[in-house]
């Protein structure tokens, strides 16, 4: 492969650029006649006319447009954020619970309470049929209360009488 000479080049650059030059001041003249600079108006009206009437067509075939899913895009995005930012949250809420020893071993004691409660409650009925002839205790609904000379109120209990 042989080089070409320098002065090739140097004619090549200067062609180049005689034509660069030639091409922005016809570009130049064309944008500044009145003419020219009309038709480019009334093209760039007529597509914004053929834009918006495809938004109407597309609208009354409930087709959303590139705008419309454009902003679902975003809002998405937006709810997809919040809910990546809840997920850490909850993420970080359950570590903190789970570091609680208190709170580990709080559904034990609840069960161990519980347990305690119902063999009390069994303990008090063994008790009271042991007692011999202690009284009844009162159901609920044959409790009465009894007003004092001076206003005050106390409990007490009376038997019904059966019929015979």
């Amino acid at each position: 492969m042989s080089t070409p000479p320098r002065d090739s080049e140097g004619l090549r650059d200067r062609i180049t650029n005689q034509g660069q030059d030639a091409l922005g001041r016809l570009a130049q003249d064309l944008l500044e006649n009145p003419l020219v600079h009309g038709a480019i108006a009334r093209a760039f009206e007529a597509r914004e006319k053929a834009v918006q009437a495809q938004e109407v067509a597309m609208g009354a075939l409930n087709i959303p447009s590139a705008a419309d899913v454009e902003r679902l895009t975003r809002r998405l995005r937006s709810v997809s954020q919040r809910l990546e930012g809840i997920e850490d949250a909850v993420d970080r809420l359950d570590q903190r619970l789970g570091g609680v020893p208190a709170i580990a071993g709080l559904d034990a004691r609840l069960v161990a309470i519980d347990e305690s409660i119902g063999a009390l409650g069994r303990e008090l009925g063994a008790l009271r049929e042991a007692l011999p002839d202690g009284p009844n205790p009162v159901p609920r609904e044959q409790e009465r209360f009894d007003v004092d000379s001076d206003g005050k109120a106390s409990k007490t209990a009376s038997k019904k009488k059966s019929v015979s």
